[in-house]
C-alpha cells in the first residue's frame, strides 16, 4: 500500500509540473494553426538560402537491419568527399548510425564539425532494462559518439507512469554527461496533441537537449502537426526556464517541401534564436540528394 501511495504522490508531482503549461490544445486547433502557417508563410521560405540551411541541418542516417561496415564506411566517405567537391555548400550536420559502427565512423570521418549521432537505449522500441540502456549509451560515447538519440519509454508514458519516464530520461542524460541527448517521442504512437506536448515537456524536465519526432520505424513518422506541438512546448519551456531545447523532425521526410514546411513552422514559433544548424536537425537518408539537386538545379545522386 505504501509503495502504491508513493507512486500516486509521484505521479501527482509530474502532473503538477505539467499543469504550469498550456495543455488545453486539441487536434483540430493544431490542424488549423498548421494550415494557416503553411498557407501564409511557406512560400517565402521556399528559397535557395533556406534549402542550403536545411542541407546543413541533415543528420545523414542509416539505421537498417542489413547495415554492414562497408555500407557505413561508404556513407562516411561520401561525407568526406562532399566537403571536397562542394566546398561552397554546407556539409551535413551529422552522420547517424547504430552504436556498433561508432568507432569505424570516428576513425574514418575527416570533416570537422560533423557530429557522430548514435541511437542508443534499445532503439527503436526502448523496451529493455535501464541498465542495458545506460551501458549501451556509455559504450557509444566511449567509442566517439558526439550526440545521443534515445527513445522515450512510450509504453510507460501511455500507461501514465510519468515517474518511470522521467527517471529513464534523466538517468540516460546523466550517462551522457556533456554529450547532447535527443529524446524521440514516437509521436505517431501518441493519441493526441495533448499527449505529444506532455511527452515533450516530460523529456525536457528530465534534461533532453532536443526533442525528436520519430524513429522512422512506425507507420506514422514526422508530421507538421507534431512539429507544431513540439515547438510550442519548446517555446513555453524556454519562456519559463530560460533553457533552450532543439528540435529534430525525423522519419518520413520524403520531399524538400516536407522539410521546408517543418522549417517554416519551427521558425514561426521559435524565432531567430533557434535558426541555427545546431538547434534544428533533420533525420533522413533520402532528403540529402533531393536538397542538393534543387540547390544545384539538376538531378544529383551523390549520397
Amino acid at each position: 500500500m505504501e509503495k502504491n501511495e508513493g507512486k500516486i504522490q509521484s505521479t501527482s508531482k509530474y502532473n503538477n509540473m505539467l499543469k504550469e503549461y498550456d495543455l488545453n490544445i486539441t487536434d483540430e486547433q493544431v490542424k488549423e494553426a498548421v494550415k494557416k502557417i503553411i498557407a501564409e508563410k511557406v512560400p517565402e521560405n521556399d528559397t535557395l538560402e533556406v534549402k542550403k540551411f536545411l542541407l546543413g541541418s541533415v543528420e545523414l542516417t542509416t539505421l537498417r537491419t542489413v547495415d554492414t561496415e562497408e555500407d557505413v564506411l561508404a556513407m562516411v566517405e561520401k561525407v568526406n568527399k562532399f566537403a571536397q567537391e562542394y566546398p561552397t555548400l554546407p556539409h551535413v550536420a551529422a552522420v547517424c548510425a547504430y552504436p556498433c559502427f561508432t568507432k569505424l565512423i570516428a576513425e574514418s570521418l575527416e570533416v570537422d564539425g560533423v557530429d557522430i549521432t548514435n541511437v542508443t537505449g534499445n532503439f527503436p522500441s526502448s523496451q529493455t532494462f535501464l541498465e542495458v540502456k545506460t551501458i549501451e549509451t556509455k559504450l557509444a560515447i566511449q567509442d566517439g559518439a558526439t550526440q545521443i538519440d534515445i527513445v522515450l519509454p512510450v509504453g510507460k508514458f501511455l500507461s501514465g507512469d510519468y515517474e518511470d519516464v522521467y527517471d529513464t530520461v534523466s538517468e540516460l542524460k546523466q550517462t551522457c554527461g556533456e554529450i547532447p541527448m535527443k529524446v524521440i517521442l514516437e509521436t505517431g504512437d501518441l493519441p493526441n496533441a495533448r499527449s505529444i506536448k506532455e511527452a515533450a515537456l516530460l523529456s525536457m524536465f528530465a534534461g533532453a537537449e532536443y526533442v525528436k519526432t520519430s524513429t522512422g520505424k512506425e507507420k506514422v513518422s514526422a508530421t507538421p502537426e507534431a512539429v507544431y506541438i513540439m515547438c510550442t512546448a519548446i517555446k513555453e519551456f524556454y519562456d519559463k526556464t530560460g533553457i533552450q531545447v532543439g528540435l529534430k523532425p525525423a522519419g518520413g521526410i520524403n520531399t524538400v517541401m516536407d522539410a521546408v514546411i517543418f522549417y517554416t513552422i519551427y521558425k514561426e514559433i521559435l524565432g531567430e534564436k533557434w535558426l541555427d544548424n545546431y538547434w534544428f536537425r533533420l533525420g533522413t537518408s533520402r532528403l540529402t540528394n533531393l536538397l542538393l539537386s534543387e540547390i544545384e538545379g539538376k538531378e544529383i545522386k551523390f549520397f
